[in-house]
């Protein structure tokens, strides 16, 4: 009886819970002060750009002793009202798209009132431009622990940033808890892309249409197989470095780990013949060779190069430029010269790494940092953006933070562009989004929205180097599972 009665009052609990839920949120405001300052959201959604095909904006109201809130997006004469809990504001997925559709190139207002002991509080309205620029629908991440030295349980996701839906492409229960490298895209074509999977048994694996196929893109005397790899734009060549990295320990305490190569080389892959292209200016002993990635008109690689040192006393001095060379997309012939584009001497912050070249061709984003090459685990580290037919340099301002900004890729389309950033803790990296108008001009990044606005308080895991595509992965989990299950690879020589 003693059992019954225990469940009996848990449902009239929870019963009575959902009501007061309901009430706040149907509770509309009377008797209403006006607060001349915005209300404390997070994620900070006020004066951000967002493309007319996002998800919704949901947020949370941090104001102290709020017992229920009240939230309202309007615009061009479209009106919602959010579904609300006591610190949440979830808006209804059917009535977010007409409001966004109405509003494409201009401005949305959102009005917070908040209610605290009895009296209802109504907070400045802020606004959001809504861009008519859209952005690619699907976005690849790693999920990784925030400390990087040790790796277990990873997983790569695939979401749409037009709603919430969100599935694994590869899970550590189905590839043996092995370390893997994060998803990347051809041109942001869903249909060709490839993600890697180390360890015994592993190898790149290559997605073509759907058709999964395990690589060993390795030489004999390469140190190790691919690291940092990109496509060509014709999706024959894969330009890859291949990396000896250690990991090391800080005994300041303001600064926990470090992460470098001792050596490091770049190479091309040639994936119709299986053959790997070497050049002596990209696999030069004197110098580490990192980062590559190609220009869309496939006329030339990027790539970061520094002097090789002695490591671990000269750490502080490992400073990469940012390098360009030549390259034939229809023979595979890699130039003879290496021209620095952003000397590690001359620019504010000494070190330069993750070039990624807009679709467009004009503009060149990059990571810097004061040295290194692992930048997640510098606070320092910031974007910077070239506009490539000036050469001019933009900082970047209004886009980075006191934190570490990196791992970043480009929306098909050239306006919009990816990053990973520290910046809410400075320990979980989480994917932000920023608009680049048709002059070239940044906005005010905003954070990947979530169902629930309590998602990143909770959320134990950090999204690394998310990469943005136009559609739909063709291959599931369980497809790298059967292809990591081969006993054989494909090979590559030299």
């Amino acid at each position: 009886m003693k059992h019954l009665d225990r469940h009996v009052i848990l449902e009239h609990t929870i019963v009575a819970i959902m009501l007061l839920i309901v009430v706040a949120c149907g509770e509309k405001p009377s008797e209403v002060t006006k607060v001349d300052k915005e209300p404390t959201i997070y994620p900070d959604y006020s004066g951000v750009t967002v493309p007319v095909n996002i998800a919704p904006l949901n947020f949370m109201v941090r104001e102290d002793q709020s017992s229920a809130i009240y939230v309202v997006a309007k615009g061009n004469g479209v009106e919602i009202v959010a579904d609300c809990t006591r610190e949440e504001a979830i808006f209804d997925i059917r009535d977010w798209k007409k409001l966004l559709s109405s509003n494409a190139g201009s401005d949305i207002t959102i009005t917070v009132d908040v209610k605290t002991e009895g009296q209802w509080k109504e907070y400045k309205p802020f606004s959001i431009r809504i861009s008519s620029d859209s952005i690619d629908s699907y976005l690849t991440y790693r999920l990784i622990e925030p400390d990087y030295e040790v790796f277990s349980r990873l997983q790569i996701k695939e979401r749409c940033v037009e709603d919430f839906s969100e599935r694994s492409i590869c899970d550590y229960k189905s590839v043996g808890n092995r370390c893997m490298n994060c998803h990347t895209y051809s041109n942001q074509d869903p249909n060709l892309s490839f993600l890697y999977v180390r360890g015994q048994g592993g190898g790149m694996m290559l997605n073509q249409n759907g058709n999964i196929r395990k690589l060993n893109v390795k030489a004999a005397d390469m140190v190790s197989g691919a690291v940092y790899a990109q496509f060509s734009p014709n999706g024959r060549w894969i330009v890859f470095s291949t990396n000896k990295i250690i990991p090391a320990f800080h005994a300041a305490p303001s600064k926990r780990l470090e992460v470098f190569d001792t050596k490091s080389d770049i190479y091309i892959a040639d994936i119709v013949n299986n053959k790997i292209i070497s050049n002596p200016i990209l696999e030069d002993s004197t110098r580490l060779e990192t980062f590559p990635t190609f220009s869309p008109d496939g006329k030339s690689i990027y790539y970061c190069s520094a002097e090789r040192l002695p490591m671990v006393s000269n750490l502080d001095s490992l400073q990469y430029d940012l390098c360009r060379i030549s390259f034939d997309e229809a023979t595979g012939v890699v130039g003879d010269y290496r021209e620095v584009i952003v000397s590690s001497q001359k620019n504010e912050k000494n070190s330069v790494c993750h070039p990624r070249v807009s679709p467009d061709g004009k503009y060149l984003l990059y990571t810097v940092a004061n040295y290194g090459t692992f930048p997640i685990w510098h606070p320092e580290s910031d974007l910077q953006m070239m506009e490539l037919g000036s050469g001019e340099t933009d900082t970047l301002g209004v886009v980075n933070s006191a934190k570490s900004d990196t791992y970043h890729s480009w929306s098909s389309n050239s306006r919009w562009f990816v990053f990973a950033s520290k910046r809410d803790d400075g320990m979980y990296g989480k994917p932000y989004f920023c608009h680049v108008d048709e002059r070239g001009k940044a906005s005010k990044p905003f954070l990947l929205p979530q169902e629930r606005a309590t998602f990143y308080d909770k959320n134990l895991k950090s999204f690394n180097a998310p990469e943005l595509g136009k559609g739909a992965l063709p291959f599931t989990a369980e497809d790298i599972a059967k292809a990591f299950k081969k006993t054989t690879a494909e090979s590559f020589s030299l």
